[in-house]
């Protein structure tokens, strides 16, 4: 795993370096957008307001958002509609309410028309104000009953007093005058008493509940809409296609430096050599198709981990870097010296420094160009060679693919005299005369167990 912290500028050569590619997802999106709102037809939205008058609590008013959207309320809604092959148990979800400030309780209803939807905010807010009437009026009744009880009992209060007041001493003494002004008291306070009882009645406060108006014909759908799931889907796909990017290269174990590589082919860095980075469409002969067109296209088909390639000095000082390796050896090999060059397959990078060292080596040392398939590492047996050279790109490789690779080589009798790593660059626009080709041709490089004379 990658201990590189993900930076902006990783974020940033992911989109200059892989935009066709997240730009064809993003389209993939939204197509998956546009299929899920197809499947999921637009439904539409609006409220019904109803009027609590009198004193509520909060939990009273909470009472009444469960009540407006019971069973009950649903059920007797679904039934006054009669839409065919819809019950109370299909509108159960489609029915919503709220309490809002000013005792007012706003009920939604959603369907697929705007006509539905009005139909059916409508009609629950009316069959609630309904069920709510009709439980009040039964409370009404009960609490009816027992104030009559009482007013009776009061009216035959009233009557023991006068009685009273009647068989007191009509005389102008101190206690006849005050007994009967504690009559006329008590006869004041139990009017009053029944005064505030009557005021006090619960129905006369929180009955009569209002539908204020028809609920607004929607206009517009209710999210998520079909261009919000069409963005919705082409962001999220976007999104994805970073953040793999991203976890691709935290989970990228491809060895990057000189030390690492060479301690996983255990073996010493002969030097590292410059290679131009070729055209875009020039790519190997036999890596065509359908398959390799919709890479190009895709532009997925060079790495985009990797740095921006440097700018490259002139080609004398490149040329420079191959003679060095070149001399290096013929310093560490005694004559005739004859090796076997390593490359891995699909590596373009190395495939051309390869070649490049061969055109000049001049034949001495004496290379034998060969590619080697990575899963599979087969290198052909040892014949005249003294050892092997592995070319390869910098960070293209895993430590245990390089290690397959040099095993490869141990079990065909090579041993791995050096290594050399290549890296691409950016060439000049001015070119020396007399410079070798970019891609010099291999004539006489092969493939997997093929064979061929030394250069």
């Amino acid at each position: 795993m990658s201990e590189d912290t993900i930076r902006l500028v990783t974020i940033g050569r992911i989109f200059r370096r892989r935009w066709r590619l997240l730009a064809a997802l993003a389209v993939v999106g939204a197509l998956v957008g546009y299929g899920a709102s197809v499947v999921f037809p637009p439904r539409y939205t609006t409220s019904a307001s109803v009027l609590l008058p009198g004193q509520w609590e909060e939990r009273e008013l909470l009472t009444q958002v469960d009540v407006a959207t019971s069973s009950t309320v649903v059920d007797r809604a679904a039934g006054a509609l009669g839409w065919r092959g819809v019950s109370g148990a299909d509108l159960r979800d489609h029915v919503t309410a709220k309490a809002s400030d000013g005792n007012i309780i706003k009920i939604s209803g959603t369907a697929e028309t705007p006509k539905r939807a009005q139909q059916l905010s409508d009609q629950v807010a009316r069959q609630f104000v309904e069920f709510a009437a009709r439980i009040a009026g039964g409370t009404t009744d009960s609490a009816a009953t027992g104030s009559e009880a009482l007013r009776k009992q009061v009216e035959e209060t009233n009557r023991r007093i006068t009685d009273l007041a009647k068989a007191a001493d009509p005389g102008q003494t101190v206690e006849s005058v005050q007994a009967r002004t504690a009559l006329e008291n008590l006869r004041t306070s139990l009017e009053d008493a029944m005064t505030k009882l009557d005021q006090a009645d619960p129905a006369a406060g929180k009955a009569g509940m209002v539908v204020m108006g028809p609920a607004a014909r929607p206009t517009g759908e209710a999210p998520p809409t079909r261009m919000q799931l069409i963005a919705g889907g082409a962001l999220l796909f976007f999104l994805l296609a970073v953040i793999g990017h991203l976890v691709a290269a935290r989970m990228n174990r491809r060895l990057r430096t000189e030390p690492e590589i060479a301690a996983a082919l255990g073996s010493a860095l002969l030097g590292t050599v410059d290679v131009p980075q070729g055209r875009r469409g020039a790519h190997r002969p036999g890596h065509g198709g359908p398959r390799a067109w919709m890479r190009r296209l895709l532009g997925i088909d060079t790495r985009w981990d990797l740095p921006a390639p440097q700018r490259s000095g002139d080609e004398v000082g490149r040329r420079i870097r191959y003679r060095r390796v070149c001399a290096r050896l013929r310093d560490q090999l005694p004559a005739p010296r004859r090796l076997l060059v390593v490359v891995p397959d699909g590596d373009e990078i190395a495939r051309r420094a390869a070649g490049q060292l061969v055109a000049e080596g001049e034949g001495d040392p004496q290379l034998r160009v060969v590619e080697v398939a990575v899963d599979r590492p087969v290198v052909p047996d040892r014949t005249t060679e003294a050892g092997a050279v592995v070319v390869l790109g910098v960070g293209s490789r895993t430590a245990e693919e390089l290690a397959g690779i040099a095993e490869a080589c141990a079990d065909g009798g090579h041993e791995v005299v050096g290594i050399v790593v290549a890296g691409a660059v950016r060439s000049r626009e001015t070119r020396s005369q007399g410079r070798p080709p970019d891609d010099p041709t291999l004539a006489l490089a092969v493939h997997g167990h093929a064979t061929g004379g030394s250069v």
